[in-house]
């Protein structure tokens, strides 16, 4: 017992004096000193693993000699010093220091936690389904970039898209809408309202019933290979999806029981009448499904998305501007027999228009006191727009450089999971017949540091005094 109890305490004197051992590190002719111990808290990253950091080792100049950014080391020597807090110097860029944590391997945590203080917005993981069938078809239909069948299916579908806009807007033509009209007399006070009649010759129709067809097609094929229902389901851009075609099977139910029942309806023909228009106006969000196949609407998209606290911020400060200049407005042009303005929320609109620099002029102060006051509503107007622009513009450049970053590097790498040329076996066999070696090399070279630097830890004081004892001579001189 006595001697195993002494062989322990052995042990631990050789662990504590390993740890406490320097460890002189060159970044590019810039010495770090630190002990190993420090380096040895983080065993997975480049310093911390010996494995990994003998290859960086000088035995002549007992050191580590690394060709990286210089003023970045001082980041990366804290992350070991602090217990692994990361904290970028201030005359390093951001894309420089990133490149510098994934060359000492610092980990997936450490640059998480390095894009959060920065600022970065957390990318969201995009799911796959388990099935292959299933996952083929949604990269399809979802992923117009995966293959050239889903860029064939993008193409189509911003054709129908357009195609469906276009014939959204013509319709409404004059010349158009007199021929798809009929004079329909009501029941009950004998007025005339134009009623549209919906019949299945018509062209617009046909086209409509065409591109109907297509939208639902693509929205059941996606919904069927989509990896989580619930999730598809509580999606804005399927939730639009839905509601663009909706408008035309309510309006085809509504005109079959209409036919159907025409005698029982005639009284109710304006009000279903409003009804189908503002259904009909739904149509319009089929622009949005533009954004599926668009990176810029996408980038505008998450860029309004991250900018919420400043666009609410904005809205509350006209609003606040709207009530002030609207009330004072109104009470300068008071005892004018020719004022514009008959209440404070007739001045509403005014005060609107004039703050956001758009002047309509349908309303205007006619009086000095109500110049001054319109002069001062304008200006707040800029000032109160321009505070929030410069958040929501850097917002926009950071996520237009993460999407141009993205299509870089994808250029640049190789797809994964892909099948394996010859060549890459070829390859893959060599390394694992070289792998016993290196395996080999690396112990051995881990114990000549650890021989080295145990041989030349009593030199270091001479070197040390040794230079001293020069830096005082040139010094003197």
């Amino acid at each position: 017992i006595r001697i195993q109890s002494e062989n322990k305490d052995m042990l631990d004197m050789d662990m504590d004096t390993e740890s406490n051992e320097r460890v002189l590190i060159n970044i590019a002719g810039l010495r770090y000193e630190t002990q190993l111990g420090t380096l040895n808290q983080f065993p997975d990253t480049l310093l911390g693993d010996p494995a990994k950091r003998i290859k960086y080792f000088d035995p002549l100049r007992n050191e580590y000699f690394f060709d990286r950014n210089r003023p970045s080391f001082d980041g990366i020597l804290y992350f070991y010093q602090s217990g692994g807090k990361i904290r970028r110097p201030v005359n390093v860029s951001i894309d420089v220091f990133a490149d510098e944590i994934r060359f000492y391997q610092l980990g997936e945590e450490a640059m998480e936690r390095f894009r959060e203080d920065e600022g970065f917005i957390k990318e969201e993981e995009k799911p796959l389904p388990q099935n292959e069938f299933q996952k083929q078809v949604w990269l399809i239909f979802e992923y117009p970039e995966s293959s050239s069948p889903a860029r064939g299916i993008a193409i189509v579908s911003v054709i129908v898209i357009t195609i469906s806009i276009i014939t959204f807007c013509l319709e409404t033509l004059p010349e158009f809408r007199d021929e798809r009209e009929l004079a329909v007399t009501s029941r009950l006070d004998n007025s005339t309202a134009p009623r549209p009649s919906l019949t299945f010759t018509d062209p617009f129709f046909i086209i409509e019933t065409t591109c109907v067809i297509w939208f639902t097609f693509e929205l059941i094929v996606r919904f069927f290979a989509c990896p989580s229902k619930s999730e598809f389901s509580k999606t804005i851009m399927n939730i639009i999806d839905i509601m663009s075609i909706m408008p035309y099977f309510i309006t085809v139910g509504t005109e079959l029981a209409e036919q159907q029942g025409q005698e029982h309806q005639n009284g109710q023909q304006a009000m279903s009448l409003a009804i189908l228009r503002v259904i009909r106006l739904v149509r319009v969000f089929r622009i949005f499904k533009l954004s599926r196949h668009s990176k810029g609407l996408q980038i505008l998209g998450q860029t309004l998305k991250a900018s919420m606290r400043e666009l609410g911020l904005l809205i509350f400060f006209l609003f606040i501007g709207v009530i002030l200049f609207s009330s004072a407005v109104y009470f300068a042009e008071a005892d004018e027999p020719e004022s514009h303005f008959s209440s404070i929320p007739d001045a509403f609109w005014w005060a609107v228009v004039t703050m956001t620099t758009v002047g309509y002029g349908d309303m205007r102060p006619v009086t000095v006191g109500g110049k001054i006051v319109g002069s001062l509503c304008a200006i707040a107007g800029v000032l109160t727009i321009a505070l929030p622009v410069p958040v929501i513009v850097s917002n926009f450049n950071y996520f237009y450089h993460r999407e141009t970053d993205q299509d870089q590097s994808s250029l640049k790498d190789d797809p994964s999971g892909g099948p394996e040329s010859p060549e890459v076996k070829r390859k893959g066999r060599r390394t694992s017949v070289k792998s016993q070696d290196v395996e080999k090399n690396e112990t051995d070279g881990a114990s000549v540091e650890k021989a080295n630097i145990k041989a030349n830890s009593s030199m270091d004081f001479k070197k040390s005094l040794y230079a001293f004892c020069l830096d005082t001579r040139e010094t003197d001189l």
